[in-house]
């Protein structure tokens, strides 16, 4: 199976999406240059953070322009992540402008990701900024708002989710990785 050029990638903060990320990345044929030390944030002995992340008042904006999301990486070769919470609220755009590359959603209930994102350190968070969401309110708001685009991107587009296993990354992209453990509340779909 050969990869695209992009692979979308978005999920609510706390949803546990870096993690998943983090995991795909490992498949042959992806390019990483886009970590480094700045760009990565560590809590509670997880990695959980590694790499670039766009969206509002973070390092790099949300657009949908190439030349500008290809400035994240050093290397130009390789299927590139392209993280963004703030993906959930362009997904219609985002297809129509790259039709040829991936969409990966990450879902997982508002409550759950709100306290997941508030114990790996919430606004103390490092990498990247949360400023834009300012308080812990608007952080549940918006974590409510982009669940709910991200349901219905998957939905308008009939597509299917899953428990994040071995057995799902192997299907989508015929590549076998062990994950150590599937939240029975984080589920993954792809849209290809």
């Amino acid at each position: 199976m050969s990869l695209p050029n992009k692979i979308f990638f978005t999920g609510v903060p706390g949803s546990r999406w870096s993690g998943i990320a983090q995991t795909i990345e490992q498949i042959p044929g992806f390019n990483t240059s886009d970590r480094s030390p700045s760009r990565t944030y560590v809590h509670n002995g997880f990695s959980g953070h590694q790499g670039a992340y766009f969206g509002r008042l973070m390092e790099f904006d949300a657009r949908l322009d190439e030349s500008y999301l290809n400035q994240a990486w050093s290397e130009p070769h390789g299927t590139k992540l392209i993280k963004s919470h703030d993906w959930a609220y362009s997904l219609d755009r985002l297809r129509l402008v790259f039709p040829k590359d991936w969409i990966v959603l990450v879902h997982r209930p508002d409550e759950a990701s709100f306290d997941w994102w508030k114990h790996a350190g919430g606004f103390d968070i490092n990498y990247p900024s949360y400023a834009a969401y300012q308080n812990d309110k608007i952080m549940q708001r918006e974590i409510a708002w982009q669940n709910q685009a991200i349901l219905k991107f998957a939905n308008d587009n009939k597509l299917t989710w899953h428990l994040f296993t071995s057995e799902w990354i192997y299907k989508e992209f015929n590549y076998s990785i062990s994950v150590d453990r599937s939240w029975p509340d984080i589920k993954v779909t792809i849209l290809k």
